[in-house]
């Protein structure tokens, strides 16, 4: 193996992480790799693809994936970063790549993607703005005790979320959330007036796939009607980190069914490379 080619194998992993999060697909991905590591092999020893430098080869990875004529696809199931990403005009979400994922300096980034140091900058400052402002979830507190309900809103605008509204009834959660379509809601089970949280949740779930962490002492009264499925349960009385945690998790992680099908591709994947590699 010659040092172009050694080189390039030293990239090679790098260039696979990038060209995946720019093709939003990993299949995509790789055959992009693979169309740049023939250019790549095939390009003249001045033209500095094979060097200590990867820029040239991110540079490369873009004009393919640009002359191919395929557009960016977020998959179905993906980080929220990712979806965030998704918002943004396509040369920031490249440079948003290049240096939160690639970790190279805002100034290379930039000549990757052919800006100047100044664009480059400003460039940046947006797209880093645009996706803090879209992960910011924007959560409902339903619940009748305005103590519990002040503390569950410090703790939410403690970490950064916005709180949309609060709620002591049904009534007033299902016009709350018609009205501030939030991504997320705290509930209590026991409600004013004998309202239920339960059917207030199984009433939101109609309309929506608003993902619901229930805040309750009654805990046991999900258990015993097998209607865990509706959001996981934080029991009373609670810590911050507690809320902190679930809200998390909530906001970052793939609601249970998403996730069937992700781990269904991922095992045929693996199956599908492990009689790859038998042969």
């Amino acid at each position: 193996m010659d040092a172009n080619a050694e080189q390039l194998l030293a990239h090679l992993p790098y260039l696979r992480r990038y060209a995946r999060a720019l093709t939003g697909d990993g299949e995509a991905g790789d055959a992009l790799v693979g169309r740049a590591v023939e250019a790549a092999l095939a390009a003249p020893g001045d033209a500095g693809l094979g060097g200590n430098s990867r820029l040239p080869l991110y540079a490369l990875l873009n004009r393919l994936f640009d002359e191919s004529g395929r557009t960016f696809q977020i998959e179905e199931v993906g980080h929220p970063i990712k979806a965030a990403l998704s918002l943004l005009p396509e040369t920031q979400r490249r440079l948003y790549l290049l240096v939160n994922l690639e970790a190279l300096p805002v100034a290379e980034a930039g000549s990757v993607l052919e800006l100047s140091r100044e664009e480059a900058r400003t460039r940046m400052t947006e797209a880093q703005e645009a996706v803090r402002e879209a992960l910011i979830a924007s959560i409902m507190i339903v619940e009748d005790d305005a103590i519990i309900a002040y503390d569950l809103a410090e703790t939410v605008r403690g970490m950064g979320h916005k709180v949309c509204g609060t709620a002591a009834t049904m009534d007033a959660a299902l016009s709350t959330a018609k009205a501030c379509r939030p991504t997320l809601a705290l509930m209590d089970l026991r409600l004013a007036h004998g309202d239920s949280g339960i059917t207030t949740a199984q009433m939101l779930r109609r309309t929506s796939e608003l993902p619901i962490i229930f805040v309750t002492a009654f805990a046991d009264e999900l258990q015993r009607r097998g209607l865990e499925h509706l959001g996981p349960i934080i029991r009373k009385p609670f810590t911050r980190e507690e809320i902190e945690r679930a809200i998390t998790q909530a906001v970052f992680a793939p609601s249970a069914e998403a996730r069937i099908p992700a781990l269904a591709a991922l095992a045929q994947r693996k199956e599908r490379d492990g009689m790859q590699s038998a042969r």
